[in-house]
């Protein structure tokens, strides 16, 4: 059973930095793309970041360039998502996802499980 779990959000203020965490398990992780969405109040689920297989493409939502960072430990089952400069309009619940089939990286329905999500609030 695939399971996905996330940590490391919380209450930063404008400009500050968080780092997400997200640990898979019952999957062999380094055959798989992983994303990182994010879904504010009132919002539907967006797009943020993902990182194919090897760690060696990634993809970003044009708001969160030169910002954001998405990275991988395949060794420990690990997905990170580094988030510098954050601002206001951050403010999310955010999931990561793993994607076991082909498909597009930036849609969620390409995505086959996903985590609880963290809840990453910026104040300003």
């Amino acid at each position: 059973q695939v399971q996905l779990v996330e940590s490391g959000g919380g209450l930063v203020q404008a400009g500050g930095s968080l780092r997400l965490s997200c640990v898979a398990s019952g999957v062999t992780f380094s055959r798989y793309v992983m994303g990182w969405f994010r879904q504010a109040p009132g919002k539907e689920r967006e797009f943020a970041a993902a990182i194919n297989r090897s760690g060696e493409s990634t993809y970003y939502v044009d708001s969160v360039k030169g910002r954001f960072t998405i990275s991988r430990d395949n060794a420990k089952n690990t997905v990170y998502l580094q988030m510098n400069s954050l601002k206001p309009e951050d403010t999310a619940v955010y999931y990561c996802a793993i994607r076991l089939y082909s498909g597009s990286y930036y849609q969620a329905s390409s995505y086959d499980y996903w985590g609880q999500g963290t809840q990453v609030t910026v104040s300003s």
